[in-house]
């Protein structure tokens, strides 16, 4: 009878018998003396083993091998109970070796396999290999780039690596919900990771959800659809610039979409042009008592909160007299009223700029 093994190759029992070579000598040698195999014996059985994991063959097949070997070489001499137990010992220590180089063997390989994945993502996440070449090893790991991805990143307060739990946790509701629908969920810096096609904008949705849930309420970011292997590389990084723009705008939410986002970028091209804008809106608060720091957080809370001061109270932990103080403190530093709608877009504005530019905390 042939094993499957997880290759999906056959092993056929008579293709065991390369990896018995010397095997029945020993058992009569055994049976003879008495003795314990040698070390140059079990080195042969651990070769045997490796080689045969190397050829694929599964390890019952090879066992079961083992074990007819012993039955058809049994010695006749071993009738005796101390010849019998020379010889099971000589098996158990056969087997046992066999099996030793069978596993180191297998370690090796997935190790060799972890290795070959990891630098894939390395280079498919910057970019740094030929992409035609990158796109022939991407079908070994489930992707076809000459189509469009998305990727989404997560973050939460720890690092993570491809074996903790959070990640398998996610991995596996991924596959339970979707299946193999050419998704590559791995980690890089800490930070999980999943590429998924653009036409599978449900995947990414489901990944935020569950990566959300199982780092305890972490940041994810995707990035823009974007199409073959350079693609990967640059939705990648427009949801790594996702987070570092959440992080200085200090925006709020859950998940964050680089699509939405556009307008920072857009306001940051021109550096010179904003520093001017917010030197010359926001400046004048810095003669305010305390500095500029709490107008400019009246400022975005007021203007988070859609213009309405008791929202904006409430987050402030302000009464809405305190709030409409500093609001018309504001206007008598800048000469800008936020509360007038021109005016108001060049403050929110200038408050945006501010926060990118790490204002007052950097000198422009």
């Amino acid at each position: 009878m042939t094993e499957r093994t997880t290759t999906g190759r056959t092993t056929d029992p008579a293709m065991v018998q390369e990896y018995l070579t010397g095997y029945d000598r020993i058992l009569s040698d055994v049976a003879a003396t008495g003795r314990r195999l040698t070390r140059d014996e079990l080195d042969s059985r651990r070769a045997l083993g490796e080689q045969a994991a190397e050829a694929g063959h599964g390890l019952r097949a090879l066992v079961s091998g083992h074990l007819t070997a012993t039955r058809d070489a049994w010695p006749v001499s071993s009738a005796d109970t101390a010849s019998a137990h020379s010889v099971l010992a000589a098996v158990e220590q056969a087997v046992d070796a066999f099996a030793e180089g069978y596993e180191r063997a297998q370690r090796l390989a997935v190790r060799r396999e972890e290795a070959s994945r990891r630098e894939f993502i390395d280079d498919l996440l910057h970019g740094r290999s030929d992409l035609g070449r990158l796109a022939e090893r991407a079908g070994r790991f489930g992707l076809q780039l000459s189509h469009a991805h998305a990727v989404a990143v997560a973050v939460g307060e720890t690092a993570y690596a491809e074996t903790d739990p959070v990640t398998r946790g996610v991995e596996l509701a991924l596959v339970s919900r979707f299946g193999d629908r050419r998704i590559l969920l791995t980690t890089k810096d800490g930070r999980l990771i999943c590429v998924a096609p653009a036409d599978q904008g449900d995947v990414l949705t489901y990944f935020a959800k569950q990566a959300h849930a199982a780092t305890d309420g972490g940041r994810v970011a995707i990035g823009r659809a974007r199409p073959g292997a350079g693609g990967v590389v640059q939705s990648y990084e427009e949801a790594l610039s996702a987070h570092d723009l959440a992080e200085r705008m200090a925006l709020d939410e859950p998940v964050l979409r680089a699509a939405d986002l556009l307008v920072y970028p857009v306001l940051s091209r021109d550096r010179e042009a904003m520093s001017d804008l917010v030197r010359s809106a926001l400046g004048p608060l810095t003669e305010a008592r305390g500095g500029a720091g709490p107008l400019l957080d009246t400022l975005s809370a007021y203007f988070d909160a859609g213009c309405v001061a008791a929202e904006a109270a409430r987050r402030l932990n302000l009464s809405v007299r305190a709030l409409t103080y500093r609001l018309e403190r504001i206007h008598k530093l800048t000469g800008a009223d936020p509360a007038q709608p021109f005016q108001r877009y060049t403050l929110q504005t200038a408050v945006i700029g501010a926060r990118l530019l790490d204002w007052p905390a950097k000198e422009l």
